[in-house]
């Protein structure tokens, strides 16, 4: 990257000094650490188990097959999911067996899934991490508790590689359903709305996804839907040519980071994450409206019907006796507001 001149880099420091106070600092230095952090990708944040990571079951699972990109567009996308069951299959029964569900989450989005430096305990809070929990107390039943559960930390770049390797029964992580990533790993019905936007600092001149990010330096998350609309997009003429597109981080967090240090000029990456970082950083904000829809999933193996079938069911229940609601007035009604688009569940198709 090139070096930038001196007033630039003072301009990025008081900038990254205005973020430091309240939740801003805490976003700021949480968004530090988690680029310290990089090299540990997949290390477990619960306590560690001896003999290794057992495989998945998956050879004699529920009827049904995943659903294969050239099944599907990207408008239903989010419609391949199998019809849920209650029952269960070889790998639900091989994750009893085991004892434990692992699950790649996300420790730094702020009111997704982080740590809440006011919380003494230390514990995983969010959104997604409400759901990890449903999943987990549905699974094991009686015999839920905290130890059945393990946490993994995963990176952007690394959701569908950590499940394809079975380092993980699923990944719950802000994860949008595509049909190139229905090519790779299964996704359950969807559980959230939301749409790629744009996030600059207030005194920018950007106004949105627009010809105001002419001559701008935008960063995106490696593998991310963002990244993928933002090549898509300059290539067929709809956002300016000179825009800088080319920097990508392994974690869409990184991004702020790079904004908050006058490395960048803002970022793209899903409103709704972008919203909770405006939270986080009382000097940057949300430009224009979102340019997409998109829907978030829990992802699993291909093979893993049962659990996919397994996990609808969980989603049905959790949309209609109010657990969902319950979450998002908790954790996202702050950020995104009771009468947004992401404040309903979304409805489920099957295919």
């Amino acid at each position: 990257m090139a070096a930038r001149s001196d007033v630039s880099r003072l301009r990025g420091v008081a900038r990254l000094r205005a973020g430091l106070k309240g939740w801003g600092g805490v976003g700021a230095m949480a968004a530090l650490c988690a680029l310290a952090l990089a090299f540990v990708l997949l290390l477990p944040l619960t306590q560690s188990r001896g003999g290794g990571e057992p495989g998945l079951g998956g050879s004699g699972v529920a009827q049904g097959a995943p659903a294969r990109a050239g099944q599907c567009s990207e408008g239903t996308a989010q419609d391949q999911s199998p019809a849920p069951s209650s029952a269960s299959g070889d790998t639900i029964e091989a994750i009893r067996k085991r004892g434990y569900l692992s699950v790649g989450v996300d420790q730094n989005s702020y009111r997704w899934g982080y740590r809440n430096p006011n919380n003494p305990s230390g514990e995983l809070e969010g959104f997604d991490i409400d759901l990890v929990h449903a999943i987990a107390r549905n699974i094991f039943g009686d015999d839920y508790g905290a130890d059945k559960i393990q946490f993994r930390a995963i990176p952007t770049n690394q959701r569908i590689p950590a499940i394809q390797s079975g380092r993980v029964d699923m990944v719950v992580r802000t994860m949008t359903i595509t049909c190139d990533r229905l090519n790779q790993v299964s996704f359950s019905a969807p559980y959230f709305r939301t749409g790629q936007q744009v996030l600059a600092p207030k005194t920018s001149t950007i106004k949105g996804y627009d010809r105001t990010l002419a001559g701008k330096k935008i960063c995106s998350a490696a593998t991310s839907t963002a990244h993928d609309r933002l090549a898509a997009d300059q290539q067929a003429g709809k956002i300016p040519a000179t825009a800088d597109i080319s920097l990508t981080v392994p974690n869409q967090l990184d991004c702020l980071v790079r904004l908050q240090l006058g490395q960048v000029d803002a970022v793209v990456t899903d409103g709704a994450l972008a919203a909770s970082q405006a939270a986080q950083d009382p000097t940057v904000q949300l430009k224009g409206g979102t340019f997409t829809t998109e829907y978030y999933g829990v992802a699993m193996k291909q093979d893993a019907t049962d659990l996919v079938r397994r996990v609808n069911r969980i989603l049905e229940d959790y949309r209609g006796d109010g657990d969902w609601k319950a979450s998002y007035d908790k954790w996202l009604s702050a950020t995104l507001g009771k009468d947004s688009e992401s404040a309903t569940p979304p409805t489920a198709h099957y295919k």
